[in-house]
């Protein structure tokens, strides 16, 4: 991600502290056994013998019956090893996915990123009905080329201010414009995570009967009308039977769709089987074979008049009388009501979500904030205010943007004991142009925000084991138990389970005799005082 002179700097930097703190670390750790050649360290032996949980190191019993235990781990490895099991793809894939996934684990906040997706669930306990005008900027917009956009949206909004209703505003103006760069949308109902950040923050903010001023997204300006808030019903299980306006090339009126779905509803009525009937009569064929039953909703995932009448329903196996949408009319029955998702259940889904996009900086912000302090972040805003100037008439990937860029060398930020002038930034904005922004002020900072990130991270994985000690502890842990399994289920977890028990003994039997090992006892009886 970093280019190769920002690369050299930091390493040097690492290899530095490297040295300084594991010459100490080297000096400490001391040899409890030697097993096939290999040492096996105090630390590592100690580590393992507590994350075990149930050995006592300072009981003469639990610690020779550990020793004993440890040991023919260390020679079922040692086995597996010869066998060259060490070496195939499938294992060196398996660590390196472990490796990677537990570096990911320190490069973290996990409460910092929890506390990200609570602020977004806190708001899931209201629904937004809104109205909004967009008017479009261009993909790549530069700072003077919002000012007629924003021209507009202002002379809308004081229309609107001044009485006019939003939707006729909104309506009138996008039918006047030949070029499509102007809409309207009348939003029913707006949950969190459901549209973009910039609009979804500023409509969460509002109260109701507020008109906001223009509000920049990645889309453009938004004037936003909320209308209400109103609390979060939760989500409803419904079967419905469907009976169509057309079915195969038979087009019914109305009142003769309407009979037809009364003559369903008559017969649930007097006690015949919904399920038989949705089989029988509906054209919903996916529901259809299922009895008529749906997945579970919530509001703003069904046509208004279905939602409506499944929300009316209090008692499960309650029924609606017909229901008509635009599909037909539907005859539904209460299965089941809950109140909205748990934050358990709603956090793995939206984690993942706001890792990635534009929603990254408020989920990574207690890790990013916490990698600035630990390695002594200054910003220069006057240099950073030079960069924005170009913003004026350059978008930061245009190449006369780098041009003008790349010779402005004042110190852009402090970090990681290093100056990084503006220049080099700007280079970096060339190699990695990763923002959501279309807007050239807003696409630079979120490429700067990267750029910070990129180099703490960096940082912090060249001092992940000096500043984190049982990373290898906890790597060798998992590439010793991968060949553990291995080598054990081809000498013995294949086999008949009652020859196993024999298979294990004989199997150890030779292990001991095949591979030296030695104990350091006495290092291991202190570990009793």
């Amino acid at each position: 991600m970093i280019n190769g002179f920002l690369m050299k700097k930091l390493l040097v930097l690492s290899l530095l502290f490297a040295c300084l703190t594991g010459e100490a670390a080297n000096k400490a750790d001391s040899v409890v056994m030697t097993v096939a050649g290999k040492q096996v360290l105090l630390d590592e032996f100690v580590f393992m013998a507590r994350k075990n949980g149930e050995v006592n190191l300072s009981d003469r019993k639990s610690l020779e019956n550990y020793v004993e235990l440890y040991k023919n781990f260390k020679l079922k490895v040692a086995a597996a090893e010869a066998e060259g099991l060490d070496k195939t793809k499938e294992f060196t894939d398996e660590l390196e996915g472990y490796r990677a996934q537990l570096t990911s684990s320190y490069l973290s906040d996990k409460e910092g990123e929890d506390a990200a997706v609570r602020a977004e669930y806190d708001r899931l306990g209201e629904v937004l009905e809104l109205s909004h005008i967009l008017f479009r900027l261009p993909e790549k917009t530069v700072s003077k080329d919002t000012v007629a956009v924003y021209e507009r949206a202002m002379k809308a909004y004081e229309r609107i201010k001044n009485g006019e209703d939003i939707a006729a505003v909104g309506q009138e103006l996008t039918r006047q414009d030949s070029t499509k760069q102007t809409g309207y949308e009348y939003a029913r109902c707006l949950l969190p995570m459901q549209t973009i950040k910039a609009f979804e923050n500023q409509a969460y903010a509002m109260k109701p009967g507020e008109l906001s001023m223009p509000v920049r997204t990645t889309l453009g300006f938004h004037i936003i009308k909320l209308h209400s808030r109103k609390p979060n019903p939760g989500m409803r299980h419904v079967a419905h039977i469907l009976i169509p306006f057309q079915k195969d090339s038979v087009t019914r009126s109305d009142s003769e769709t309407l009979a037809l779905a009364e003559e369903v509803y008559q017969k649930v009525q007097n006690g015949a089987d919904f399920g038989e009937l949705a089989e029988e009569n509906s054209s919903d064929g996916a529901s259809a074979r299922k009895g008529g039953e749906l997945p579970w909703f919530g509001v703003g995932e069904m046509v208004e008049p279905f939602e409506k009448a499944a929300f009316a329903l209090n008692t499960p196996g309650e029924l609606s009388k017909p229901v008509k949408t635009r599909f037909g009319y539907h005859i539904i029955k209460l299965i089941g009501k809950s109140g909205i998702p748990s934050f358990e259940e709603k956090k793995k889904s939206w984690s993942r979500l706001m890792a990635q996009g534009e929603r990254n900086f408020e989920y990574y912000k207690a890790f990013d904030e916490r990698m600035k302090k630990e390695y002594g972040y200054v910003f220069y805003p006057e240099a950073y205010d030079e960069l924005v100037a170009l913003c004026n008439d350059y978008f930061p990937t245009d190449k006369e943007f780098y041009e003008k860029a790349k010779d402005m060398n004042k110190t852009l930020i402090h970090l990681v004991d290093t100056d990084f002038p503006q220049s080099e930034f700007a280079y970096y904005i060339q190699r990695c142009p990763f923002s959501t922004k279309t807007y050239a002020g807003d696409f630079m900072q979120e490429v700067f925000d990267l750029f910070v990130r990129d180099i703490v991270t960096t940082s912090e994985r060249k001092n992940l084991i000096t500043k984190h000690p049982e990373f290898t502890h906890l790597m060798q842990e998992y590439r010793d138990g991968i060949l553990l399994f291995n080598i054990s289920n081809r000498q013995v977890w294949s086999k008949p389970a009652a020859e196993q028990p024999e298979l294990e003994k004989a199997w150890l039997k030779e292990l001991n005799k095949e591979y030296p090992v030695t104990i350091n006892w006495k290092l291991l009886k202190k570990l009793k005082k």
